[in-house]
């Protein structure tokens, strides 16, 4: 027997269309009658779920436009957008997009990178960093590390343009080998100069400002391959998985 509905999970399905950009900021919302048809609930589970969705700021009343879907108040992370891709083909949701991208190949000496990837210090590998913003606000640094065997299979990723289609999809088809994405873990930390520069933050030098950082590593059968950083600008929020 299928689970009844609650609020909680018609308030997801317009969540995750809101995220996705299936629904853009400023496209009306369904009426409330609509949505309890449509999800099969009482109308007051669908006003429920949409007094939800009010309080996280995802949809919001205009007079004479009715319920309509506001500005997202949240930045996803690379993760998350990363899945967004693969729902929707979409690199980014309404109003975003990403500026400042930098590609080099570097010797590691950094003992987290280089135990995340096995690596030894000193061995080569290739960073992109781009710089994401929200409506022309920066909101978030993402630092791609990659493991210098992708680039035997893929060598466009060591190459200075953006990529217009995601590295990892490229290597998949050329090797057959699937990559799987490990857990992702969240920390407290100063931020360095370059990203402040970045964040366009204008802070003293004595100063030290404090920022969200999101980690995960990915893999394939022969081991890590790439290591995802996500340095977040104070103030923002992300969403986190419950």
């Amino acid at each position: 027997m299928e689970a009844r509905k609650g609020y909680a999970d018609v308030a997801d399905a317009y969540r995750q269309l809101i995220r996705d950009g299936e629904l853009r900021p400023g496209d009306g919302m369904p009426t409330v009658n609509a949505v309890a048809e449509e999800h099969g609930v009482a109308r007051n589970t669908a006003a429920r779920a949409f007094a939800l969705l009010k309080s996280e700021g995802l949809i919001t009343t205009r007079a004479g436009a009715g319920t309509v879907v506001a500005t997202p108040p949240v930045v996803v992370s690379g993760a998350d957008r990363l899945d967004r891709l693969n729902r929707t083909g979409r690199k980014y949701s309404p109003g975003e997009e990403a500026t400042g991208h930098q590609v080099m190949r570097r010797s590691c000496h950094d003992p987290k990178i280089c135990r995340e990837l096995e690596l030894e210090p000193g061995d080569e590998i290739v960073l992109r960093i781009r710089t994401f913003k929200q409506d022309g606000k920066p909101t978030t640094v993402g630092v791609s590390v990659i493991h210098p065997r992708a680039t035997m299979d893929v060598p466009e990723v060591a190459e200075e343009a953006p990529m217009t289609e995601f590295w990892q999809r490229l290597y998949t088809e050329r090797t057959g080998r699937e990559i799987s994405r490990g857990q992702r873990t969240a920390t407290a930390r100063q931020a360095s100069q370059s990203e402040l520069d970045a964040l366009e933050i204008d802070a003293p030098p004595h100063v030290a400002v404090a920022v969200l950082v999101t980690n995960v590593t990915f893999h394939d059968e022969a081991g890590p391959i790439e290591h995802w950083e996500d340095v977040y600008a104070p103030g923002v929020e992300i969403p986190m998985p419950s």
